[in-house]
This record gives structure tokens, C-alpha cells and sequence, in this order.
């Protein structure tokens, strides 16, 4: 028993010495873990030390995480001041260049605030304008109180109207008065007040000068035709009254009354040559009468159909009513058709001529469009642009004064004459007289707008 017992005490003896072994194995590796992964994390902690403070010490953190936000925001206003310089730095040489594109261009511009104050002016407005310190000061007092150009810009600033390529004229304090083509515009941004006015001039005082003396010209040409052309006429119509006058003494009584005859019917034609020569030179006054142009125009169709029957006459379109005076219009209208029935008389296969009316409306206004054509051989290209001159005719036994008649009605009653030829052969005369004005159901209020 004692043997037994001393052996199980050797055991316990045995397996402590064991544990102990174990336990201090065991706590060595476990120092020796801690240790390699404390070195690792002193390692990385020295890499991120500048990037991340220790969290060891808070107010240590925070310090270091104000300083950091502080620096962003510096380096973050420093590319605002870049960029803000860049900014300035364009705009003012945008400005630099507007003031030079202002200050150089050749046309007059005159910018009036919404108070009346001209705020801005280029030297070429006080070069037109013949003044000299427009800016800040009253444009009525400026351009004068009863001043065509005070009223136009007084209007635009009222009603916002814009007026474009305006003709007025102005006189300066000191000189000449001035044609000056005007432009005016209201500011405003979108459609809301009206912040002010831009007024462009143009001295067109040299070119009005040029237009008058080129105008002067022609008309002292034109006279010169119309005289040549007179004392063409009365001298041939003369020659052959006196010719046969000379021959009456020695001529039987048969001969003799032929004679008479044959003067009678040239002291008609000098008759006949005069009265329409009157009716171009006399002014005509034009009434506003409402004429209804189906009606002349037929009636011209009838009168040429009884005149001329071998020539077949057609009507249609739309016809309207125009403003002027009826007996005048019928005149154009029946010597453009009795020209057309003339020149395709002879035609192949016989003569035609249509009347087509077209009545044509916009917005803005209204057109009637009345065109006269033929079949016959169409109109030299050398005669097109002498047709209207007056004295000049294709015709053996015309006066040349008919389609210079029909131009001066058409055009004493605002409207235009073409000619031209048909690709298909044969001529037409296209005239296009206005439309009278119709009266506005609803106006829009510009003053709603401001």
C-alpha cells in the first residue's frame, strides 16, 4: 500500500513539472506574437503619423484636423482669386473692346436712359448731330423740344415702338440742316419695363444732295424727250398739211376736197397727240373713292370685244375693291387690253387675251394683281426697258404716250406696272394696285407690356 501510494504522488508530481512546461511555452509565444505585431503596428503608425494624429491624445486630433480643413480652404481661395482675376481681367478687355467698336464705328449712336438722360454717346453722334457733350444731358434739351428726332425718341420711350431706317431732319445750333437716317430702339429685358432707348444716325445729307441733282437730271431728260418727241409730231403733222395745202390751188375740185380731207385727219391726230399728251403731263388728283374692279374690268372687256371681235377676250381671277378713281382705272385697264387685242390680231389660230385677277392679303397689308396677256409675238428685249418712255411705240401709227399713261395712273394710285414675256409666247403686263386698309378688330397694348 505504501508503495502504491508513493507511485500516484511520483504522477502528480510528474504531470505539474509538465503543465508548468506548457504554461510557460506557451507564454513565450504568446510574448513573443505581441511583440512582432506590435513592431508592425509601430511601423505602419509611423507611415500615417503625418496623414492621421494618434488617438491617444483628442485634443492632439483635433488640431491636426482644423489644420488640414484650414489649409484646403486656403488653397481653395486661392484658385477663386485665379479665377476671379481671370474673370475681371476678361471683362475688361471686353468692355475695352466695346468702347473701341463704339467709339470707331462710323454710324452715330446715342443710348437715352428711362429718366431722358442721354447716358452714352460716340463721337460720330456728335459729328451728325453737329453737338458737342451729349452725355448727361436731357435728349430734348439736346436735340431740340419741337425736333423730329426728339418726337420719335419720346415715342419710343412711351410706347416701346421701334422705328427703323426713319428719315427726319435736324438741325444743328450752329449750321445747315441735316437729312439724317435714324434707327431707334427700345432696352427693355424680356417683356418688361423699358429701361431706355438706342438711337442709331446716319448723315445722309450728301446722298439726299446726290439723289436730288440725279433726280433733277432725269426729269430735265425726260423733258428734253418729251419736247423732241412734240416737236417731232407737230413737225411731220405740219409738213403734210402744208403739202397738201400747196396743192390745193392746181387740183380739180375732186382733188382738192380728197386734199381737205386729208388735212382735217392730221389736224385730228395733232388733237388727238395733245390730249394724251395732257393727260400724262397734268397732275392727277386721285380721290379715295371704292372702286369695284370687276366691274371696270369687264366693262374694258366689252368695249374692246365690239372694237376688236376677232380677237377672243377672257375674264377671271378674283377681283377686289381698291381706292382711287374709277374712270382713270378703267383707262389703264382698256389700253393694256386694246395693246394685248393689237399686238395678237394677227396670231395664228387667232387672238387671245386674258384678264386674271388675284387678290393677295397679309398681315401687314393687302395686293390686287391684275395681270393682262396675249398670244401674239411677245416684245423685243431691245423695246422692254423704253416701253413706259413716253413718244416711244412699236406701232406704224401710235403716239407712244399710252403705256406712259398707264404707268402714271397706276402709280398716282400707289400700285407698280411689269411687263414681261410668256415662255409659252406672247406678252403680259402684270399691274398690282393696293388693297385698302382694314381697321384692326383687337389692337395688342404695347403699355400691358411695359
Amino acid at each position: 500500500m505504501l508503495q502504491s501510494g508513493s507511485s500516484t504522488q511520483h504522477l502528480w508530481e510528474t504531470a505539474g513539472i509538465l503543465g508548468v512546461a506548457l504554461l510557460a511555452v506557451v507564454g513565450l509565444v504568446v510574448y513573443l506574437l505581441r511583440k512582432f505585431f506590435q513592431s508592425s503596428k509601430e511601423g505602419q503608425s509611423e507611415k500615417i503619423a503625418t496623414s492621421a494624429p494618434r488617438t491617444e491624445n483628442p485634443s492632439a486630433f483635433m488640431a491636426a484636423s482644423m489644420q488640414a480643413v484650414i489649409q484646403q480652404l486656403r488653397e481653395q481661395e486661392k484658385e477663386l482669386e485665379r479665377l476671379h482675376k481671370i474673370e475681371k481681367e476678361r471683362a475688361e478687355q471686353t468692355e475695352r473692346l466695346s468702347e473701341e467698336v463704339t467709339r470707331n464705328m462710323p454710324a452715330g449712336l446715342v443710348v437715352v436712359n428711362a429718366t431722358g438722360i442721354i447716358s452714352s454717346s460716340n463721337p460720330a453722334a456728335e459729328h451728325v448731330l453737329g453737338i458737342h457733350g451729349l452725355g448727361f444731358r436731357r435728349y430734348s434739351e439736346a436735340l431740340g423740344q419741337d425736333s423730329q428726332l426728339t418726337k420719335l425718341v419720346a415715342e419710343c420711350l412711351a410706347s416701346g415702338r421701334i422705328f427703323r431706317r426713319e428719315e427726319v431732319e435736324h438741325v444743328p445750333p450752329a449750321g445747315d440742316a441735316r437729312h439724317l437716317g435714324v434707327t431707334i430702339s427700345p432696352i427693355r429685358r424680356g417683356e418688361g419695363k423699358i429701361n431706355g432707348v438706342i438711337c442709331l444716325l446716319t448723315d445722309l445729307t450728301e446722298l439726299a444732295a446726290l439723289q436730288q441733282r440725279m433726280q433733277l437730271k432725269e426729269n430735265l431728260a425726260a423733258l428734253g424727250e418729251l419736247s423732241a418727241g412734240i416737236a417731232h409730231e407737230f413737225k411731220n403733222a405740219l409738213a403734210t398739211i402744208s403739202g397738201y395745202a400747196q396743192m390745193i390751188p392746181d387740183a380739180s375740185p375732186k382733188e382738192s376736197a380728197d386734199y381737205a380731207k386729208k388735212i382735217v385727219q392730221q389736224t385730228r391726230n395733232i388733237t388727238h397727240m395733245v390730249a394724251e399728251f395732257l393727260k400724262y403731263a397734268r397732275p392727277l388728283e386721285i380721290p379715295d373713292d371704292r372702286v369695284e374692279l370687276q366691274e371696270v374690268v369687264q366693262r374694258a372687256v366689252e368695249e374692246v370685244t365690239q372694237t376688236m371681235p376677232q380677237v377672243t377676250i377672257e375674264c377671271g381671277g378674283n377681283f377686289g375693291d381698291v381706292a382711287g378713281d374709277e374712270g382713270l382705272l378703267r383707262q389703264a385697264l382698256l389700253n393694256l387690253a386694246r395693246n394685248a387685242a393689237e399686238a395678237c390680231a394677227e396670231a395664228e389660230g387667232g387672238g387671245r387675251v386674258t384678264l386674271r385677277g388675284e387678290v393677295i392679303e397679309s398681315e401687314e397689308a393687302g395686293w390686287q394683281r391684275i395681270v393682262v396677256s396675249d398670244n401674239g409675238p411677245g416684245i423685243a428685249q431691245g423695246a422692254m426697258p423704253k416701253l413706259f418712255r413716253p413718244f416711244f411705240t412699236t406701232k406704224n401709227n401710235g403716239t407712244g404716250l399710252g403705256l406712259a399713261v398707264v404707268q402714271k395712273i397706276i402709280l398716282q394710285h400707289g400700285g407698280h406696272v411689269e411687263v414681261r414675256n410668256c415662255p409659252k409666247g406672247g406678252a403680259e403686263f402684270i399691274v398690282t394696285l393696293p388693297l385698302p386698309r382694314r381697321v384692326a378688330e383687337a389692337v395688342e397694348s404695347k403699355q400691358a407690356r411695359i
